[in-house]
């Protein structure tokens, strides 16, 4: 009976490397993926400043990293709130793009004008009137889901210079 003791966790502990290979391949891993932007010049040292500015937590969330690990990206919580500086204009403000809309929703919190944008599972906010696009995504399960810009919005205001 000692010997189906032992053999039995030995088989269980074989198995192991097979999990965790099957969790690399499969992406089991729980540090969300942020596609990172590529800024450059004054919006990617706009960025850097403003990843050095933000907030420990935002809403009661708190900092995580995603991967890559990026000075243009910063998460909080689980499921993750998603920050992501230097982005293109957004297609709702580009003339002539299938999405281009004259007046889209927009509301100025502690300073700072961001656009809204209705997604399946919660917004995307995306900073307008200023230099660098700066785009947070919140997932529906933090409604309501502007909550989190005014944690932000001294750090975008310290580190993204005003204007078009």
């Amino acid at each position: 009976m000692l010997g189906r003791v032992i053999r039995a966790p030995r088989r269980y502990l074989a198995a192991l490397p097979l999990l965790a290979t099957v969790c690399a391949v499969a992406g089991c891993s729980s540090t969300p993926e942020v596609a990172a932007p590529s800024p450059t010049g004054d919006a990617a040292r706009a960025c850097r400043a403003l990843h050095r500015d933000l907030p420990r937590t935002v809403d009661g969330l708190t900092r995580g990293t995603a991967e890559p690990v990026s000075d243009f990206t910063a998460i909080w919580g689980d499921p993750a709130v998603e920050l992501r500086c230097g982005v293109p204009q957004p297609e709702v403000l580009r003339h002539g793009s299938e999405h281009y809309n004259p007046n889209p929703d927009s509301a100025e919190v502690n300073g700072v004008q961001w656009l809204f944008e209705k997604q399946d599972d919660g917004y995307r906010f995306t900073t307008v009137l200023r230099k660098v696009y700066v785009e947070v995504t919140v997932p529906g399960k933090y409604a309501p889901e502007i909550n989190v810009l005014p944690d932000l919005a001294d750090a975008v205001q310290r580190s993204i210079p005003a204007g078009v």
